[in-house]
């Protein structure tokens, strides 16, 4: 994919940065959502080699306070747990491994509100969510809660946005989150498992 300009990102670690991504600022694991908040850039790109636990809760914090702006995991090698974690928490993507070509193409679908993972990725995180073992009823965060409960009220996403004092865009940003966390297609199945799981 040819670029007309850059990509603005707020890096956590040492991640691989391919040549369509400009770094708008380095920070630790803590200081992601602050700076996220600050410099708003298009794309988080968290590297779990640096801190695997400490960048799973501020992919969870950034995705909980800031949605709009997708955050791509990555770490050097394949560590399932560490994977599904990444995603649970709300990453749009996991790269693996440093080659910087496939790198960029996951930059690219994450930018453009698509999930990427790098090869054999999508596989095991397809296959996780299709195990009820290892996905009944994932967390939510407050945030998430007030939204799923209100989309099974059956009210719009400019009525929610009036109740939680929201903007429409970032209420259909926890919806989309929503959606993908519990693997349905839309949101009459939002709410029948929000019910049949005891969420609402």
């Amino acid at each position: 994919m040819e670029h007309d300009e850059s990509i603005g990102a707020v890096v956590v670690g040492l991640p691989p940065v391919p040549a369509s991504v400009t770094v708008l600022a380095t920070v630790t694991a803590a200081e992601l959502p602050a700076a996220v908040a600050r410099l708003r850039p298009r794309l988080g790109i968290v590297d779990l080699d640096a801190g695997r636990d400490a960048g799973i809760v501020a992919i969870s914090a950034l995705a909980d306070q800031i949605p709009d702006v997708p955050v791509l995991a990555s770490s050097a090698g394949i560590a399932h747990a560490t994977v599904l974690d990444a995603v649970r928490a709300g990453a749009a993507g996991y790269a693996a491994g440093a080659d910087p070509h496939t790198i960029a193409e996951l930059v690219d679908a994450v930018v453009e509100g698509r999930p990427a993972f790098s090869p054999g990725l999508a596989e095991l995180v397809l296959d996780a969510v299709a195990d009820p073992a290892t996905t009944a009823a994932p967390p939510l965060s407050p945030r998430e809660s007030d939204v799923l409960l209100l989309v099974v009220e059956g009210l719009t996403a400019r009525q929610i946005a009036g109740r939680l004092v929201l903007s429409p865009r970032t209420v259909e940003n926890h919806v989309q989150r929503l959606l993908r966390k519990f693997d349905v297609p839309g949101r009459g199945a939002l709410v029948r498992y929000a019910i049949e799981h005891g969420l609402a």
